[in-house]
């Protein structure tokens, strides 16, 4: 073979060479675009403590069916807010809606895109004591400081079988930013002017009176270790620490106390009316009848509709629609409300709304 013919041969292998290299590694038109159509492996999100547990099973379910890693940290529905607005992370989550400044902030035509429901339960510390009634009111007044021992003639008018102990009440909030504490105290504000007009409902506000704890994982853990306390935690976290909780009546007293469930809440988010945007607190109602507990609200992943990096938008809308159709059969063995259909299909719409570089991130 000629030098010529010997030198246009190595040339014609290291083109072939290259173009495979460049092929491997995304270069040029087609294979840069199916490489980055891929979803990411991993993406962080932060937020809520209310639905952490079932978040911990329904991420853990989502890697082992499709590889994909979600890292969570429970740090608060306004840690999650906060963090979502700085893009420090993939999704927030929040069991308290944004407001218009919030969304503004955080750019993009940020979505709710509701998860779970689920009960907020006014969990005690009382020796003796298995069973406890309570209204909107009689609670109001104990968190407002107006009530201030357990046998005051007010609760004991609502327990009249149930020996009540003349100790001080030790009343446990939330100290950080908190959609747990917007779900109770919207309630409160619903059924007490009061309250209302006092500390009012939101994630954050100045509580009168009481001890604060980090976290639904932090109140239960307080109210635990405080004899003759009340906290107020979602439900789940009461039955796992084995602490009893409250059942709640109508205004006014009388015999309708509903103990908080599944299905109890179930019924009080069918009762709502849910608008078209999803962001509703259900407490701030005081839904009210037979099986119907008023203490209940939806949680939501918060994500951009408009985004930059198309594979980290398509992990998240990959890990936003299993949570909202597989994961839900996890929910009730959490004790969380599965999402309505209704709820399913705004769901759906938000998410396959997603787009990033053009094109759309969640992939039928």
């Amino acid at each position: 073979m000629s030098r010529v013919a010997r030198s246009k041969l190595l040339a014609g292998v290291f083109l072939l060479m290259l173009a495979l290299v460049l092929a491997a590694c995304g270069g040029g038109g087609g294979g840069g675009e199916a490489a980055s159509a891929e979803p990411a492996q991993s993406i962080n999100g932060a937020g809520a403590s209310f639905p952490a547990p079932i978040y911990s099973e329904m991420f853990q379910q989502l890697a082992e069916d499709q590889g994909t890693q979600v890292n969570y940290q429970s740090i608060g529905s306004s840690g999650g807010q906060e963090q979502f607005i700085q893009e420090t992370v993939a999704f927030g989550a929040s069991d308290e809606p944004m407001d218009e400044e919030e969304e503004q902030q955080a750019g993009g035509n940020p979505m709710h895109i509701a998860t779970v429901g689920g009960a907020v339960a006014a969990a005690y510390n009382l020796e003796g004591v298995d069973q406890l009634n309570l209204t909107g009111e009689v609670l109001s007044d104990i968190y407002l400081g107006n009530i201030t021992t357990w046998n005051d003639p007010a609760i004991a008018e609502l327990n009249p079988d149930v020996q009540l102990p003349s100790e001080q009440i030790a009343v446990v909030h939330r100290s950080d930013g908190s959609g747990t504490t917007n779900i109770f105290t919207s309630y409160l504000a619903a059924v007490n002017p009061a309250w209302e007009s006092g500390p009012g409902a939101g994630g954050e506000i100045d509580w009168p009176t009481g001890i604060g704890a980090d976290g639904n994982e932090g109140v239960a853990g307080q109210i635990s270790q405080t004899p003759n306390s009340i906290g107020y935690v979602n439900l789940e976290y009461a039955i796992a620490n084995e602490i009893p909780f409250a059942s709640i009546g109508e205004a006014g007293g009388g015999a309708n106390f509903v103990e908080p469930s599944t299905e109890t809440a179930r019924n009080a988010i069918a009762a709502a009316d849910i608008p078209d945007d999803l962001k509703v607190t259900v407490s701030s109602t005081a839904p009210q009848g037979e099986d119907v507990y008023p203490i209940t609200g939806l949680t939501w992943l918060l994500v951009r509709q408009q985004q930059d990096d198309l594979a980290q938008c398509r992990a998240v809308a990959e890990t936003a629609w299993f949570v909202t159709h597989e994961g839900q059969e996890l929910a009730p063995e959490q004790n969380y409300v599965q999402i309505p259909e209704n709820v399913v299909s705004i769901d759906e719409e938000f998410i396959r709304s997603m787009e990033a570089e053009g094109q759309p991130c969640y992939e039928e």
